[in-house]
């Protein structure tokens, strides 16, 4: 979309945060009829303290009214539990480790909002993505941001033709400083307000003691790759690979000193298998399996073929060979070893800037 060429009806879903509030400035600046749309989609956070939503609210309601456009507030929190938090804790009770970022983006922020989007006649919807989207050869490609460092196209990968279609990123030629200088500028009183990472709604609570409401967590052994028991862990849902901090087993008189790490787990037998030292070469993958690939232009017509993949967000692209295993299930070999591929996490492939598709770890390859 040329979002400059005709004035269109564009929602926008403003989190609180500035680079929503900027999207939505830039648009107006356009000339296009702008709304702001504040999405609610988790229920359990209007008693405590540790997920303001009710703040982000007031500083999306605020930004509206600085701009001079419709503010409505719409609560997706049944949609979140069915589409999204069901599959989250499915998949920690399996002993993965999921990203709710990708599938959130797909079934609430690009599905249902667009959906209510279009209910209300809108051409589009936006968002403070740093991405792009451009339209070529009559399909819509996804592109990194310009901004390396807060390209977020990893997040957006599983969206579909009609989603990119209905959408736009008006930060995606932007970098960071500049949105916030824009922010301030505008007297935005979020210009320099901190960044949300992580789950929003876990918010300032600590991951181990929310996920225990919700997912009964069973204590197992911690063992070396040889076997040998040297501790006892909480529950698998706890751990990541490549995890180092929270072990508790630093102390052993037959340790070599070095730290320990999750290189491994074993759902069968509900064992956490760690090693010593950041090079152990249980740490390292060649490769990976991955399921449920979503492919944003439709199966590459060739295969195998060389492509770049991230394995998590921020690496940078790493060349890989893709081969297709059976139906939607590939095998990718990297060029070079990597460190901590996780199940349940998202692989997602590159050709230069734009983004091709991805899918769901479902297994690491050692590297030998």
């Amino acid at each position: 979309m040329n979002t400059t060429s005709t004035k269109k009806h564009i929602i926008v879903g403003l989190s609180g945060g500035v680079d929503s509030s900027v999207a939505a400035l830039l648009l107006k600046q356009q000339g296009h009829h702008v709304e702001g749309v504040f999405m609610k989609n988790w229920e359990e956070d209007d008693t405590d303290s540790f997920c303001p939503a009710s703040q982000d609210m007031a500083d999306a309601a605020r930004v509206c009214d600085m701009l001079g456009i419709e503010f409505t507030r719409i609560n997706f929190s049944a949609e979140y539990w069915q589409k999204v938090f069901a599959h989250f804790l499915a998949d920690y009770q399996a002993g993965l480790t999921p990203n709710p970022d990708i599938l959130c983006n797909r079934e609430i922020k690009f599905r249902a909002f667009l959906d209510y989007a279009k209910s209300r006649g809108a051409d589009y919807i936006a968002t403070g993505h740093y991405a792009r989207c451009v339209q070529q050869d009559q399909q819509h490609q996804l592109l990194k941001g310009c901004d390396a460092s807060k390209d977020q196209s990893y997040f957006l990968h599983a969206l579909s033709q009609d989603q990119l279609a209905h959408s736009v990123f008006p930060l995606g030629e932007l970098d960071k400083k500049t949105v916030r200088r824009i922010a301030s500028e505008a007297g935005f009183a979020n210009h320099a307000k901190k960044d949300s990472t992580g789950i929003c709604f876990i918010g300032e609570r600590k991951f181990k003691t929310f996920l225990t409401e919700y997912v009964r967590a069973q204590q197992g052994n911690i063992e070396t790759p040889e076997g040998e028991v040297i501790g006892t862990h909480d529950g698998l849902m706890f751990y990541t690979m490549g995890q180092r901090q929270g072990l508790h087993i630093g102390g052993r008189k037959d340790s070599n000193g070095e730290p320990w790490y999750v290189v491994a787990k074993d759902p069968k037998r509900n064992a956490l298998i760690v090693a010593q030292g950041q090079t152990h070469p249980m740490l390292y993958a060649s490769g990976l399996i991955v399921k449920d690939v979503h492919w944003i232009h439709g199966t590459p017509a060739v295969l195998p073929q060389t492509l770049f993949a991230k394995t998590r967000y921020r690496q940078d692209d790493q060349t890989c060979m893709i081969e297709q295993l059976v139906h939607n299930q590939y095998k990718i070999s990297f060029t070079t070893p990597q460190r901590a591929v996780t199940p349940g996490q998202s692989v997602v492939f590159y050709q230069g800037e734009q983004c091709l598709g991805g899918g769901i770890i479902i297994e690491s390859l050692a590297w030998s």
